[in-house]
């Protein structure tokens, strides 16, 4: 028995929530996992153009295009630089003034605002195809921040371990900025036409996800976009605005990770009190009547 066009679309219409929902989140947080993953890339940028400089002789050739564009052009990089970085500062500034003011939802669920959707799409799909092409360009060049061993001296110290702690939860805070501003945005609107609001499993989804990458290799490479430009200084080579970019962007993201443990600490701390307060206030309107009652049987 075949199937007519109307009865195929009330199927798909009647049928399309038993897939939908689970498509739409396992979509969410694979898109979200760019941010993470071109803070990986940079990181072998930054490790590429140091063994470039320094180790690699000048008559080396790159095996394919996307190697000699990852490992020699770094102004082919400054626009990924720039990407990265316009999330950062907004993460930042979302860092300090809370969810409010940069929140697409004010209710339940809400139809997108287009021009946001537009440019959400323009740089997720931008920063996608930079991302993939870098990677790939990563493998060909057979570069990874790991191997280089940069900041070996660093790493031994308390406070470059307490830096990359707040990098950890700096990073996850921009990606979470970044999976609820750009990403949630398009894959809702491209899904179900509505921007519904962050649910507990797409938290812990992201979560589990981005500490995966991190204990996958993210932690021992991201320390270049920082060691790079540092060494290079000491060693007396000329820092380029890549390198400079790169370190910008990690103690930037370094400043979003303090600022969210520095308010999360606020909010312990006021939690106590007002909870102190409370039990203060109990006390004091039970304790009156205890002296009423003691003197009434007197």
């Amino acid at each position: 028995m075949g199937l007519n066009s109307e009865t195929f679309q009330k199927l798909i219409v009647n049928g399309g929530g038993s897939w939908r929902e689970p498509f739409q989140i396992l979509t969410t947080l694979l898109l979200s996992l760019l941010l993470p993953l071109s803070f990986l890339l940079l990181s072998r940028i930054s490790a590429a153009h140091y063994l470039a400089s320094i180790l690699l002789p000048d008559n080396s050739e790159p095996s394919t295009f996307l190697a000699f564009l990852f490992l020699y052009s770094s102004n082919s990089t400054i626009f990924l630089y720039a990407l990265v970085s316009l999330v950062s500062v907004a993460a930042f500034v979302h860092a300090f003034t809370g969810d409010k003011t940069t929140t697409f939802l004010s209710r339940r669920q809400q139809p997108v605002f287009r021009p946001r959707l537009y440019a959400a799409w323009i740089l997720l799909c931008t920063l996608q195809v930079c991302v993939g092409l870098g990677i790939e360009g990563s493998i060909d060049a057979g570069i990874n921040g790991s191997a280089v061993g940069l900041s070996r001296r660093e790493m031994r110290s308390s406070l470059f371990s307490t830096r990359l702690i707040f990098f950890f939860v700096g990073l996850h805070e921009t990606t979470r900025f970044w999976s609820k501003s750009v990403v949630k945005p398009v894959v809702d609107d491209t899904v179900t036409g509505f921007v519904k609001e962050e649910r507990w499993i797409e938290r812990v989804g992201m979560a589990l996800c981005f500490g995966t990458l991190w204990w996958w290799g993210l932690r021992d490479e991201v320390d270049s976009l920082a060691v790079v430009a540092e060494l290079k200084k000491e060693a007396l080579l000329s820092v380029g605005v890549a390198d400079f970019l790169g370190w910008c962007l990690y103690y930037l993201t370094v400043s979003i990770g303090i600022t969210r443990v520095f308010k999360g600490a606020i909010w312990v701390g006021t939690v106590l009190l007002f909870r102190i307060k409370v039990e203060r206030d109990l006390n004091d309107s039970v304790s009156p009547d205890r002296t009423t009652i003691v003197e009434d049987k007197v």
